[in-house]
């Protein structure tokens, strides 16, 4: 982050391209998980909303009002159209979102219980998934200085991403794909993860994430930061590490809390903010989101 300018580069607008998966989110509600030999019902009916990591970066990106691309896949289906449209809508870059031929969307079921707590089956569509290839020719049509890539995808798809990227910032998030392991955090100027990421990184616990933040920096990028839920979110760069605390709220949607935090995050990196306040704003802004119901907030995208 902050490399010294070339003066033989133009200079380019602020923006952010995201590379990873757009999926559709089938939400329901209930008042407890599901025990095995019993059904439980759900609190109110299903929502159908457009989700997947990277494509709710690039919307929380977009929100701030920056010039954002997303590049992922979908199935060329009813719910592919539907996440173009989402895209298209708010304002966000589709020359990098593709709808293949004869292809499926992938699907994601998220559960919110009592607490607002989330928790998420993925069901990925193989042929949706980005390749090496179409990684590597969509991010050279690109000139975003913040690039943000989600390192479970395939990982030619990753090494394309580390390889071909012309950005002065590169955010990398999710535990890294297995075949590339931790030395994926290395090429990295940001690593964002939650603590429970953090922790299958590094093969142990931090209670506090100012720790977590602290090893995984060690491990290679620049700087890291650790999201905490309630408790904030933890930062380690070259001056110092620090937790950026939470206000109390009443959360009753988690889901894509941490996707609004990172949006936000490489949004206000791109402006050139210093890594703590661009950290207090994506504090603030994950805050809002947990505040707010699921479909209500969505359709405000």
């Amino acid at each position: 982050m902050n490399h010294p300018p070339d003066p033989h580069r133009a200079p380019v607008a602020p923006g952010v391209a995201v590379v990873g998966r757009a999926n559709i989110d089938i939400t329901v509600r209930i008042p407890q998980r599901p025990v095995p030999g019993r059904t439980t019902f759900a609190s109110s009916a299903a929502t159908t909303t457009p989700g997947g990591k990277s494509l709710n970066q690039a919307l929380a990106a977009a929100r701030t009002g920056i010039h954002t691309s997303l590049i992922s896949n979908a199935g060329d289906d009813h719910w592919g159209a539907l996440l173009h449209q989402a895209l298209t809508d708010a304002a966000v870059d589709v020359s990098g979102f593709y709808l293949v031929p004869s292809g499926s969307t992938g699907i994601a079921v998220v559960e919110i219980d009592s607490d607002g707590e989330n928790h998420i089956i993925l069901a990925r569509a193989p042929e949706s998934e980005l390749t090496g290839d179409q990684v590597h020719d969509r991010l050279t049509r690109l000139s975003a200085p913040v690039v943000v890539t989600q390192l479970d995808l395939r990982p030619d798809a990753v090494n394309a991403v580390l390889r071909h990227h012309r950005a002065d910032t590169l955010i990398g998030n999710l535990v890294p794909h297995p075949t590339l392991g931790a030395a994926a955090l290395a090429p990295l100027d940001l690593f964002v993860s939650n603590q429970t990421e953090a922790a299958a990184i590094l093969g142990h616990h931090h209670t506090d994430p100012a720790d977590a933040a602290h090893e995984l920096r060690e491990l290679g990028p620049r700087a890291a930061v650790v999201t905490a839920g309630p408790a904030g979110a933890a930062y380690s760069h070259p001056t110092g590490t620090a937790l950026v605390p939470t206000p109390h709220v009443n959360a009753v949607n988690t889901s894509g809390a941490g996707d609004t935090f990172l949006g936000t995050l490489a949004a206000r990196l791109a402006y050139h903010t210093p890594l703590p306040e661009a950290v207090a704003a994506a504090v603030a802004a994950a805050t809002t989101h947990v505040r707010t119901p699921a479909a209500s907030y969505r359709s405000r995208t």
